[in-house]
């Protein structure tokens, strides 16, 4: 994944669409624009990042997804620039709810929603994953 974090902070993610993020590669549209699978795909690796500098993760555990909505408003090119941003909002018990947002380079608001994570603890929940 070509991420890198923005002015410092965790939560916020930036990347370049490439011809592997449209929609014709991901099987979700005809038309070589990002898709929304991938601009998904960066808002949860944008709230794993919040989670951590959060620090709502104790030793050994880890977060996984729970439930996402998301609303993708405007298109964006190959060669498109995408910064992406989670920001937790509220943590109940195990579970954590994030806001999330996408811009473009020119500062548009490209998508917005939130995602729901549950904190588990990794070696447990590995051990529970069923066989192919």
């Amino acid at each position: 994944m070509r991420q890198a974090p923005v002015d410092g902070a965790s939560g916020v993610l930036s990347f370049e669409v490439t011809v592997q993020d449209t929609a014709p590669v991901l099987g979700s549209g005809d038309v070589e624009v990002l898709a929304t699978p991938r601009l998904l795909a960066w808002c949860e690796a944008a709230t794993c990042r919040e989670a951590e500098r959060a620090g709502v993760l104790p030793a050994g555990s880890t977060s996984v997804g729970r439930r996402a909505v998301l609303e993708h408003l405007r298109p964006t090119p190959v060669g498109g620039r995408v910064r992406v941003e989670a920001r937790l909002v509220e943590v109940q018990g195990r579970a954590l709810t994030f806001a999330v947002s996408a811009t473009d380079r020119a500062g548009h608001t490209i998508a917005e929603g939130e995602v729901r994570r549950v904190v588990v603890d990794a070696a447990a929940f590995t051990a529970r994953v069923p066989g192919p």
